[in-house]
């Protein structure tokens, strides 16, 4: 009863091997991966695998703000087409990236109000980039966003955590928790509400310890669980359950809530 909410097993570094992949989850326990798609060929290949394993996938589809040079108006119409067709469970991974180029932070929020907007008018919930731009980022969510958020990898300070806390959002933790100079992710998942926690990898980036410096994948996803269920000092079991419980309060209505 693992979940792993934020994995980019589409993605050219682990597709060849995904069905592997999967198999190889499953046998860990994570039973539940929502594979996040950022462009249409990794969308497509996600819908394949869904196909495949339909009780343990859900899909995720956007485009990431680095990508805001290469995104057209023909790309916004075909996203808004798969949401209203209701093809994805979830919209992202959006929102805004300041640490690499701030040369087109205005197009950067333009596209994110845009999907922000496709997400309300399909009532599907968004999944949060934010890095170097919280902000910014929350200033748009709470003018724009009418739907359930979910803050990815979230590593900003504690401020910003809470005021993240007071939107429709969920707070999902990834492998850097694990990292032994990480103070500040030991920090917010000690004052993260416990019905407001999620776990994820960010695969193939960001693997947890002890499986720092290889491709991460799904199935390590437990080493995060572990961590947050010690300094939560909650029984591993009894967090399991709660994060599935989160995840799945994203989706009403979905055949394998």
């Amino acid at each position: 009863m693992i979940t792993d909410t934020h994995c980019h097993i589409t993605c050219d570094t682990l597709y060849p091997d995904a069905d592997l992949i999967i198999e190889e989850a499953l046998q860990q326990g994570v039973d539940l991966m929502m594979i996040m798609c950022t462009n249409k060929e990794e969308y497509l290949r996600a819908q394949q695998l869904k196909a495949k394993y339909p009780e343990h996938l859900k899909v995720a589809y956007g485009f990431y703000p680095g990508d805001v040079q290469d995104i057209t108006f023909e790309d916004l119409a075909d996203l808004e087409a798969e949401a209203k067709a209701h093809h994805l469970d979830v919209l992202g991974e959006i929102g805004l990236d300041y640490y690499w180029d701030t040369t087109f932070k205005e197009q950067q929020k333009e596209l994110f109000i845009r999907q922000i907007e496709i997400a309300n008018t399909t009532n599907l919930p968004i999944s949060i980039h934010m890095r170097d731009a919280s902000r910014d980022c929350l200033d748009i969510l709470k003018a724009y966003a009418k739907t359930p958020i979910i803050f990815h990898c979230f590593s900003g300070s504690l401020e910003i955590m809470k005021e993240a806390l007071t939107l429709n959002s969920l707070i999902s933790f990834a492998g850097p928790i694990t990292y032994k100079n990480n103070k500040q992710g030991l920090i917010n998942v000690a004052h993260c509400p416990i019905d407001r926690i999620l776990s994820e990898t960010d695969s193939p980036y960001l693997s947890p310890v002890p499986y720092r410096g290889k491709t991460n994948h799904p199935a390590y996803v437990h080493a995060t669980v572990s961590k947050i269920a010690e300094i939560q000092e909650v029984d591993e079991t009894v967090l399991q359950q709660q994060i599935r419980n989160n995840f799945l309060s994203l989706f009403p209505h979905s055949k394998n809530s």
